[in-house]
């Protein structure tokens, strides 16, 4: 920072210099010129005195008359008269006079005091103090919330960085702060803002766990006010389909989290999907007509996984099981899910649910490749040691169609 007041301070002085120097140099300009106005006045009188000297002496002399003398004596007079009234030929930059001065200093004393109250008003000291100082990289989650809070500080209309900061609060259990925090981001938002909704979403799931999961009177306006703005709001449809399940009213939790699940992917869409299939079964271990589950739109390929024989002496059942299918030669999964060893073999579904974002779904490619991974980690990202299966290319197609994967291979 010190490198950058140093800096300004030096564009100051240049800027001050450019104001002065033109000044500086008429008033040098100025002076040379009268000194040399002064010599040639002194020169032309000593011409003058000369010449007329002459002329007296070839008076004197009887080579020339009177009247010729008088003549060229007044020629004489009038060129040295002449000469005094056009000294300004030289001066063609007059010395400033004291008004001038005091001018030129007060806008030489202007530039730097209004480059800072423009620089005070307009500029972002703060700001560039964070970027040429930026803070170390947080090494624990309260370093980084700490961080956040701070940033906040400084720029408090990051409704981003508001909802970051209610997220993390809700899931420390701060439930108070979190529902500030989210209340500060519909402050920011427009109504007519495509999260608006979402974020009401979300403050009734905050007031849901809050309440220790207690459908009150609070929570159910919260989910009225949220479903009004967007019917398929997935936090709100979600408390619903929780509170039914838990009273027993299983068809009521189908209902709601179906209504939720269209708009759902990846881990989201799992959860509905997973709360589904309980609350059928429950319908069926009472005898009650069960409804199909909610079809799935959209290309499907179901993966069957397992691991080779020589490889299971070398995991452990808590391991991470990750299976996925990503573009050919790609790496950002199209669609993934999470398991455990203790789970193989297992069968599971990819689909156009299980995408990653808005945009990058299994349908949106011809081919895929379809792997399975083992992470001595729990890390999405693949590291040596790691355990794989693979298939490539498998082409996309319309319908559903199956997949066998075996995980025999050791990641170098």
């Amino acid at each position: 920072m010190m490198a950058l007041w140093g800096a300004i301070a030096l564009l100051t002085l240049i800027a001050v210099a450019v104001v002065f120097w033109p000044l500086l140099s008429a008033s040098r300009r100025g002076r040379s010129a009268a000194a040399q106005a002064d010599d040639r006045q002194h020169q032309n009188i000593e011409i003058y005195r000369e010449r007329l000297a002459e002329l007296a002496s070839e008076r004197d002399a009887g080579t020339l008359d009177e009247e010729n003398f008088d003549i060229l004596k007044l020629e004489l007079e009038r060129n040295l008269l002449i000469d005094a009234e056009q000294p300004g030929k030289v001066l063609e930059h007059p010395r400033p006079n004291t008004a001038q001065l005091i001018t030129v200093v007060l806008l030489a004393m202007l530039v730097p005091v209004a480059a800072l109250g423009l620089y005070q008003h307009l500029g972002r000291a703060a700001d560039l103090e964070v970027s040429l100082n930026p803070p170390p990289a947080p090494t624990t989650l309260e370093e980084a919330l700490a961080q956040l809070e701070q940033e906040l500080e400084r720029n408090p209309e990051n409704a981003e960085g508001w909802y970051l900061l209610a997220n993390t609060y809700v899931n420390q259990g701060r439930f108070d702060e979190g529902l500030q925090a989210f209340r500060k981001v519909l402050e920011i938002l427009p109504e007519d803002a495509p999260q608006y909704a979402g974020v009401q979403g979300q403050i009734a799931q905050a007031l849901y766990f809050q309440s220790e999961g207690r459908m009150t009177d609070e929570v159910r306006a919260q989910i009225d006010l949220t479903l009004s703005l967007d019917p398929s709001d997935i936090a709100a449809l979600g408390i619903l389909g929780i509170d039914a399940y838990e009273q027993g009213r299983y068809r009521e939790a189908i209902d709601y989290w179906g209504r939720a699940l269209p708009g759902a992917s990846g881990d989201a869409a799992q959860s509905l999907r997973s709360g589904i299939d309980q609350a059928r079964q429950q319908l069926a271990a009472a005898g009650e007509p069960v409804p199909e589950m909610p079809a799935v739109t959209g290309p499907v390929i179901t993966v069957s996984v397992d691991i080779a024989d020589e490889l299971k002496a070398r995991v452990t059942p808590d391991q991470v099981v990750f299976i996925y299918a990503r573009p050919v030669g790609g790496r950002m999964p199209l669609a993934a899910v999470r398991r455990k060893v203790s789970d193989l073999p297992l069968e599971v579904e990819l689909n156009d649910s299980l995408a990653m974002m808005p945009g990058a779904e299994l349908s949106s490619v011809d081919t895929v490749e379809i792997g399975a991974r083992i992470s001595n980690t729990g890390q999405a990202i693949a590291a040596p040691g790691d355990l794989i299966g693979s298939q490539s290319p498998i082409t996309v197609g319309t319908g559903a169609q199956s997949v066998k994967l075996v995980i025999d291979r050791v990641v170098e």
